[in-house]
């Protein structure tokens, strides 16, 4: 909205208005000038970003481009946040994750910003009879804490209640989670347990527990899985149905069993589309809670969690960026809780600097940055209102289809909700291999001579259900093979690079070949001849003109002296004697791996 200044001025007055058409046609000529003789809304489509789901980003919004009325913080359909005053009173809930009980971490933790705990329970993180001496020196009637155990929630739960108890807290003063999730914990491991004890905490939270809440709906494993923000979407609203007829099937109304829950969301480094899924999320459970005849519990309380997705294990210091975008926008989309997970999440159990790191990434955003004091800040754009909009149609039309196929756990259990969560990822994973979606310090400007960050291991992850993929698994399997001849042998495959003409004709694509033959492992050489470097295989990179001139001339000399495979650096040509070409948009990992096949290495 422009405020005009007290005298009146309006600075843009005296010129005419411009419109979309006009726009249009400018964008055409811009267009015709690379080769694209396109008009009118096609001109607009050619500068448009595919998305998943079937959405598309496009270069220009308007007001043209309206949405429904999001209304107003905490008021349905609770689009700029579930409660009135946000997280504009002391900033979002930093919440941190631990699975171990033994270093001290916890309380470091709380003694310098977090706010709240995420426990890891049981077999896969700390033990149920060591959960008292995880939370010493806690002081529980101020530090929510909020449990993970999988199967072993009834037991975590009531040993949780019993330290309250034994501890003096008052059961009004308990505050967090006990994290009963029969269904998310059925995706992660494929085994299925009964919901009757958790509806049963449910009910005594309700009864004598108002601070606390005894499910937790996690979207999480969907997302780990490689599923899309819509995908995402609806399994949640797919598993908070499930459980709100679980539990009013035992009695409770509508509003009770709302408030028993709270959702899990993965926040990413695409910052608007986190913000508008966080956004559509809370429209959608919304919409479910009207349908149910409550509209006033509408109100989803959200817990966001950096993405385990986009973590790397190699050059991790990235993630640092990767976890301050991603928190960045789970704040700005009116997240309750946000959980950033430390850089070295991937490489095993977090280190003291790591975890300092992760806490303080809240911080500073909140104490320096301000971010909290303005509620939903996105609210308004023209382009985040018209994402959450479609956002939210596509996360609704996914759950309708899992209810069409009898509700999560039948979609969970026939393998469906699998494959189409496979699928989604199996387009993801060719963008990825085509280095379409980049990832810094992986597939773009990827380092050899990285030294190794090694970490204690993790207690092992719950498995046995959906995979859990990351966006590098396919270069890191790459870099783990050059790793192993590394080992063996001394030295890492290589490749000479053979720079035709001067500088200015070959660095471009000398240095993309570069970047692209590292991102697998194999070690470029620049210096000396072929014969000097060691490599057997070749890559030749220069400029359009000069391949013309002396391409086809070097493969041959370069096939004398012993090279057994010659690659061009460029679009696919017409050249005698080269084997192959490397260019942008090219499968990488499928060139790297059978270069690797070649070399020989195992």
């Amino acid at each position: 909205m422009t405020v005009l200044p007290d005298d009146g001025l309006e600075l843009a007055g005296e010129f005419p208005d411009v419109t979309h058409e006009q726009w249009q046609h400018l964008v055409a000529g811009v267009l015709r000038k690379a080769g694209k003789d396109v008009e009118g809304d096609a001109a607009e489509e050619a500068l448009s970003t595919a998305l998943e789901d079937g959405l598309r980003t496009r270069p220009l919004y308007t007001a043209r481009d309206g949405a429904p009325e999001p209304g107003l913080p905490g008021f349905a359909p609770f689009v700029r946040g579930g409660r009135p005053e946000g997280n504009t009173v002391g900033g979002w809930d930093v919440r941190q994750r631990h699975s171990t009980a033994d270093d001290g971490a916890v309380l470091a933790d709380l003694e310098n910003g977090v706010t709240s705990l995420w426990l890891t329970v049981g077999e896969n993180g700390i033990p149920v009879s060591s959960l008292g001496r995880a939370l010493d020196g806690v002081l529980l009637d101020l530090a929510p804490v909020v449990l993970d155990a999988g199967a072993d929630v009834e037991a975590a739960a009531e040993e949780l209640l019993r330290l309250y108890a034994e501890r003096g807290v008052a059961p009004e003063a308990a505050r967090g989670n006990l994290g009963a999730d029969p269904l998310g914990h059925e995706a992660r491991t494929g085994q299925a347990f009964d919901v009757a004890p958790a509806a049963g905490l449910a009910r005594r939270c309700a009864e004598e527990h108002p601070g606390l809440r005894a499910f937790t709906v996690d979207a999480l494993p969907y997302h780990e899985a490689g599923g899309s923000a819509a995908q995402e979407l609806g399994c949640s609203l797919a598993t908070g149905v499930a459980y709100l007829r679980t539990l009013t099937e035992t009695g409770m109304g509508v509003e009770q069993a709302c408030a028993q829950l709270e959702f899990r969301y993965a926040a990413t480094a695409d910052q608007f589309l986190t913000i508008a899924k966080l956004r559509a999320a809370r429209r959608l459970w919304a919409r479910v809670a009207e349908v149910c005849g409550a509209p006033a519990a509408g109100g989803q309380t959200q817990h966001a969690v950096t993405s385990p997705v986009m973590m790397t294990r190699r050059d991790p210091w990235v993630n640092m960026l990767r976890t301050t975008v991603a928190t960045l926008a789970a704040g700005a989309g009116g997240a309750d809780s946000v959980t950033v997970l430390p850089f070295d999440e991937a490489l095993g159990l977090p280190d003291a600097f790591a975890r300092r790191i992760a806490r303080n990434t809240s911080t500073i955003l909140i104490e320096e940055s301000h971010l909290s004091r303005v509620i939903d800040p996105a609210g308004g754009s023209w382009y985040v209102e018209r994402l959450t909009d479609e956002l939210a149609h596509a996360g609704w039309e996914f759950f309708q289809r899992i209810e069409e196929r009898g509700g999560q756990a039948a979609a969970l259990r026939s393998g469906w909700l699998g494959q189409e969560l496979a699928d989604t990822w199996r387009a993801r994973a060719a963008g990825l291999a085509k280095r379409r979606e980049p990832v810094t310090g992986v597939s773009e400007f990827p380092f050899l001579a990285e030294k190794p960050v090694v970490r204690d291991a993790a207690p092992q992850q719950r498995s046995g259900g959906l995979p859990r993929v990351r966006r590098d698994e396919a270069y890191e399997a790459l870099r783990a093979r050059s790793d192993a001849h590394l080992a063996a042998t001394g030295s890492r495959p290589r490749i000479f690079l053979a720079a035709i003409g001067p500088a200015a004709a070959h660095t471009a694509r000398l240095t993309f070949a570069s970047n692209l033959f590292q991102a697998g492992g194999v070690e470029p050489v620049t210096e000396g001849t072929f014969a000097e470097s060691g490599a057997t295989e070749v890559c030749l990179c220069s400029s359009d003109a000069l391949y013309e001139e002396r391409a086809e001339e070097l493969a041959a000399e370069l096939r004398a002296a012993g090279a057994a495979h010659v690659f061009l650096a460029g679009r696919p040509g017409q050249h005698a004697g080269v084997d192959g070409y490397v260019f942008a948009g090219c499968d990488a990992v499928s060139v790297l791996s059978s270069t690797l096949d070649r070399m020989g290495v195992s």
